[in-house]
C-alpha cells in the first residue's frame, strides 16, 4: 500500500474507532498500535511500551490524573456548594455580590482544581440556579460562570500548563507564577463586570417596579448575621 493509501486508511480508521464511542485517547492509542504492528517491524513496537513506561514514570505527567481526580471528587460533593454558599454570605452587602461570590468560587475551585469543566460543572450547578433565583438573567448567570470557568486553565496548579510545561521542556514552577498575575487581573475585571452588570438590571428591574408595580427578584437584599457568616467558614 502506498503512503497516501496508508495515510487514508490511518484517518478512516482513527475517525470509525471515536465514532464508535471509544475514549479518544484509547481510540488514537489503539489504532496506532495496530497500524505499527502491520506497517512496521514488530521491533518498533517495543517503543510503545517504553514510552509509556516514561511517561508514567513522569512525576509532572503524574500530577494530571490526580489533579482531575481530585477536581471530580469535589465536584462530585458539596465543596463546591459550601465555598459559593461561605462567599455569597460573606460578600452578600456588595452590589451584584452573588454574582462576584461566583466569580471568586470559580477562581478559588481553579486554584484547587487546575480545570475549567471541573470548575464551570462545580460552581455552576450552584451558581446558576441560585442567581436565576434572585432574578439575575440567564445570560449573566451563565455568562459569569463560562467566564469563571476559564480560570481554570490559568491559575496554578493549571493541567493545560504542566502539557505545555512537558511539550516545550519548561519549567513549569516558572509557568505557574505566571500565571497568577494574569488570573488575578481577570477576577478582579470579572468582578467589576459583575458589579456593573447587577446595578443595569437593577435599575431596569427597579424602573419597571415604579411603572407598573411588577417586582422582581433581583430587588430583594439578603441578610445574614455575624454567626451565620462564621458558621459558613468551617466547611470551608
Amino acid at each position: 500500500m502506498t503512503v497516501l493509501g496508508t495515510g487514508v486508511a490511518y484517518g478512516l480508521a482513527t475517525l470509525f474507532a471515536m465514532f464508535s464511542g471509544m475514549p479518544i485517547a484509547f481510540a488514537l492509542g489503539a489504532v496506532a498500535v495496530v497500524f505499527m504492528a502491520i506497517y512496521m517491524p514488530s521491533a518498533s513496537l517495543d517503543t510503545v511500551t517504553q514510552n509509556v513506561y516514561e511517561e508514567m514514570a513522569s512525576i509532572t505527567l503524574l500530577s494530571i490524573p490526580l489533579f482531575i481526580l481530585k477536581g471530580a471528587a469535589i465536584g462530585k460533593s458539596r465543596a463546591g456548594q459550601d465555598l459559593y454558599s461561605a462567599l455569597h454570605a460573606w460578600l452578600h452587602r456588595i452590589p451584584g455580590g452573588l454574582g462576584v461570590a461566583n466569580v471568586f468560587a470559580c477562581a478559588l475551585f481553579a486554584a484547587m482544581a487546575g480545570s475549567s469543566p471541573a470548575t464551570c460543572s462545580a460552581i455552576g450547578s450552584a451558581g446558576i440556579p441560585e442567581m436565576r433565583k434572585r432574578g439575575y438573567s440567564g445570560g449573566f448567570a451563565a455568562g459569569i460562570i463560562a467566564a469563571g470557568g476559564t480560570l481554570g486553565i490559568l491559575l496554578p496548579p493549571s493541567i493545560t500548563m504542566i502539557l505545555f510545561a512537558v511539550a516545550a521542556e519548561k519549567s513549569l514552577g516558572r509557568l505557574f507564577l505566571a500565571g497568577i498575575g494574569p488570573g488575578l487581573l481577570l477576577v478582579s475585571l470579572f468582578g467589576i463586570y459583575a458589579v456593573i452588570r447587577f446595578r443595569r438590571e437593577y435599575e431596569a428591574a427597579r424602573a419597571i417596579y415604579d411603572t407598573t408595580g411588577q417586582g422582581s427578584a433581583i430587588l430583594m437584599h439578603d441578610e445574614f448575621t455575624l454567626a451565620q457568616k462564621f458558621s459558613t467558614l468551617p466547611r470551608v
